[in-house]
């Protein structure tokens, strides 16, 4: 009789909430108590960003834009929980979780310990602040709001400005798997570039013929020129799709993606030009190491690096930055001029690269892309 009595006594309860229109159960669970469920007629909980996108620079900081609100606004603040999750943009990325917060206590995961925390300018807020920004950190990051059993949330992409670059491997074009170009940019102080990245380099004038992984795990190159060999001139510009390519079996270059700098590129004026192993040793008595050719293209990009001394590199690798073209020094147009990897007994300069705590400053030099040069070098990339 008295287990009857109960179940009618709580379905005439769950049919007395089904019956208030627009409605939902708060539930105080962070207490660790079940006393204090308060039922809130009409009450809507709302979570937005004020942008979808926010750009930055890797070493320097950037934050999130996240709040929430009620409507109508409640007389007193609750106790929720804010989750910040962030997902990649590399092909296969998995979504993890960077910092979760209840009330005023919060804990931070894996790589983000440290380097981020929730803002609290006021009610509602619940901005991330990132701080020493890395390469890996651009991607898409999700805020997610919990009240009870209400959860609303919002997504903002941080997007890391820089510059992309075509890479190849030694041995010459179409020689990466994904894996492969993934360690390729890694190795010279860069990540894989996103599709968002390489078009609006496509934008700003980049033209390259050859095609080359991205980090979504499609392969891609941007066309500004139309020509014979890079589909023929009845294409319009544009940046041309191969699609989604294996990433094991099938062999491409690829598109790296440089941000900011910590230290300095410089051209070190030595007595006599140098093989590979004495440029290594001349870096190092001086203090620094070989500059990664990610290091060279940021320097030329966003601090107007500009030398006609063709130098060695860390995967040795010959190049040179200009930013001002000039006679004897390649063709008309700002770019990177490369002499591919010649042998390590050669006689070259070196281009070094020292950490150094001035703050970066950031220049931007637009030019075209794509002829040979008149030494005998190529223009790796330029923007118009």
């Amino acid at each position: 009789m008295m287990i009857c009595c109960l179940q009618t006594l709580l379905l005439l309860g769950a049919q007395l909430v089904l019956s208030i229109p627009n409605s939902f159960f708060y539930h105080d669970f962070l207490n660790g108590n079940g006393n204090k469920e308060i039922h809130f007629s009409g009450v809507k909980l709302h979570v937005d960003s004020a942008q979808p996108s926010v750009f930055a620079v890797t070493g320097g900081n950037a934050t999130m834009p996240c709040s929430f609100w009620y409507e109508p606004e409640l007389s007193s603040p609750r106790d929720i929980r804010v989750k910040w999750s962030w997902l990649p943009t590399a092909a296969g990325g998995q979504e993890t979780d960077v910092l979760v917060a209840i009330g005023s206590r919060s804990r931070t995961f894996g790589d983000f310990r440290g380097r981020v925390q929730l803002r609290r300018d006021f009610p509602g807020d619940a901005a991330l602040v990132m701080t020493k920004l890395l390469l890996n950190d651009a991607g898409r990051y999700h805020c997610e709001v919990v009240d009870g059993l209400e959860d609303k949330s919002t997504s903002v992409y941080l997007e890391l400005q820089g510059v992309v670059f075509p890479y190849q491997h030694p041995r010459g074009h179409y020689h990466l798997s994904f894996l492969g170009a993934q360690q390729a940019c890694e190795e010279q102080g860069s990540i894989l570039a996103t599709f968002t990245q390489l078009f609006q380099s496509w934008k700003e004038g980049l033209n390259w013929c050859n095609a080359g992984w991205l980090a979504d795990g499609t392969v891609q190159y941007p066309i500004t020129q139309p020509r014979v060999p890079c589909g023929g001139h009845g294409l319009a510009p544009g940046v041309r799709s191969y699609g989604r390519r294996h990433l094991h079996l099938h062999r491409y270059d690829v598109f790296c993606f440089s941000s900011s700098l910590r230290g300095k590129v410089y051209y070190l004026k030595p007595s006599h030009k140098m093989n590979l192993t004495e440029a290594q040793q001349a870096c190092r008595e001086d203090g620094a190491e070989v500059a990664k050719v990610g290091q060279l293209y940021a320097a030329w990009k966003l601090t107007g690096l500009d030398s006609c001394d063709a130098g060695w590199l860390a995967d040795g690798s010959v190049r040179y930055p200009i930013t001002r073209p000039r006679r004897n020094c390649g063709p008309s147009e700002p770019g990177v001029r490369s002499f591919g990897f010649p042998p390590p007994q050669h006689k070259h300069g070196v281009y070094c690269y020292k950490v150094t705590w001035r703050k970066n400053s950031f220049s931007l030099s637009l030019c075209l892309n794509g002829l040979e040069c008149v030494d005998g070098s190529r223009v790796d990339m330029a923007y118009k």
